[in-house]
């Protein structure tokens, strides 16, 4: 029997470079050897306070976004999390077997709170056991997740631990899978910061949406470091960070990245990164486009999405109820 592989991506914004080379393009790569579900994480993005019709759009593209990059639904199951009600029921029961302590300890907590001063809700400390529950619902085996999610797989694994620990072997304890080429993209306007989704600065971060024009202005405005070598190392995140988006959007590895702009200035290097990411996104917003008129073929790739996810996840949720009692 194939391993199963699960991650989830946020619909909130539009998709970036960063997400693309840290996680949607190895969800690709891995689809044939495992059984694979991709879910629109609908529910983890209703703990910042969401307009519901941009919402439910923003998932819907999403969707698309996927399906465009290579997710075939035939071979993947894509879905929405908010279709597929074991998902929150099974947060539920996992929040009785996580530690407050834990939540506690969550960075990424404690950078939303500093965010959302005025609304530091319940779900941005439970936040992670949904993650958890979202994992450990598939029997997932392998996570592809960039370097800023090491934490919470950590506390879904050691949750998984625990549970079994007292009921038997239920969850499969799941593993990382952390990509060698693009794990994090950095901001390009600040290349020790991870390029998001909500960054304010504009210019800090590539979509997926940005026209040719915008994408070159982008990389040419990128900060740089000292000196004029073009080589990726600690002491110069600037030219490390374009160094991973080339080698991302070429499918090269570093040094062959390297030596191909040994000698070269940084304005040359720049250009270059631009027009390479370029000539990627182009055809994929064009595809996108047409996908998204068709609404009858997202619709059912939603709802068939729904369906198969929903018969994996009433399997486990079966099982975990009866071992305590609610069966």
């Amino acid at each position: 029997m194939k391993k199963t592989i699960f991650s989830g991506i946020q619909p909130t914004g539009i998709p970036t470079l960063g997400s693309y080379c840290g996680a949607i393009k190895n969800w690709k790569e891995l689809a044939d050897s495992y059984d694979t579900l991709y879910c629109v994480v609908d529910m983890h993005s209703i703990t910042v306070r969401q307009n519901p019709e941009e919402l439910q759009l923003r998932s819907r593209e999403m969707i698309g976004w996927l399906v465009v990059l290579g997710l075939d639904p035939n071979d993947n199951i894509l879905y929405l999390q908010s279709h597929v009600p074991q998902h929150a029921e099974l947060a539920w029961i996992l929040n009785c077997y996580t530690y407050m302590g834990e939540l506690g300890r969550m960075t990424q907590f404690k950078d939303k709170s500093q965010k959302n001063a005025e609304n530091i809700n319940a779900g941005l400390f439970t936040y992670p056991v949904l993650m958890a529950a979202d994992i450990l619902l598939y029997n997932t085996n392998l996570v592809p997740i960039g370097d800023d999610q090491r934490q919470h797989l950590e506390l879904a694994r050691d949750v998984a631990v625990r549970f079994n620990g007292i009921y038997g072997d239920i969850f499969t304890v799941p593993e990382g899978y952390f990509p060698k080429i693009g794990a994090r993209i950095m901001g390009l306007q600040d290349p020790t910061s991870k390029m998001s989704k909500s960054e304010e600065n504009a210019w800090d971060t590539i979509f997926l949406t940005d026209e040719p024009d915008l994408i070159i202005k982008k990389f040419k405005r990128a900060v740089t470091d000292s000196g004029s070598e073009i080589k990726f190392a600690p002491d110069k995140p600037g030219i490390s960070n374009l160094l991973s988006i080339y080698s991302c959007a070429i499918n090269k590895a570093i040094p062959e990245c390297e030596s191909e702009f040994d000698g070269k200035g940084y304005g040359y290097f720049k250009q270059a990164v631009g027009e390479a990411v370029v000539d990627l996104f182009k055809p994929l917003r064009e595809e996108h486009k047409k996908v998204m008129a068709d609404t009858g073929y997202i619709n059912k790739i939603i709802n068939d999405g729904a369906e198969k996810a929903s018969k994996k996840a009433t399997n486990i949720l079966q099982t975990v109820k009866k071992v305590i009692g609610l069966g």
